[in-house]
């Protein structure tokens, strides 16, 4: 009679207990994606630090062009310029340590 009550239990268990083959599913694609994101960072990373020149040039050219028109009271807009070009700068290091290059 105990043989009998132990057998469903027994099923339910091996129902329940995973395929050794079948673990993990998505590392191999997951590590594949790291991999990927590597490879582009350092293409990337240069993109991001030649748009951080070009605004540059080109906040210094608009503030220029204001400076001899006869503006002199622009501190809010070279010290928007200036902050662009300081985020463009230190975004490429925050993704290097995000990414963990």
């Amino acid at each position: 009679m105990r043989g009998h009550a132990l057998k469903p239990v027994l099923l339910i268990l091996l129902l329940m207990a995973p395929p050794p083959g079948f673990g993990q599913p998505g590392i191999d694609e997951f590590n594949q994606v790291g991999t990927t994101v590597r490879q582009w960072y350092f293409s990337l990373s240069e993109l991001v630090m030649v748009m951080g020149a070009i605004s540059g040039m080109l906040g210094g050219l608009r503030v220029y062009a204001c400076w001899q028109t006869g503006r002199h009271h622009m501190d809010a807009q070279v010290m928007g310029w200036l902050f662009a070009c300081i985020f463009l700068s230190i975004i490429s290091g925050v993704l290097r340590v995000l990414f963990g290059i």
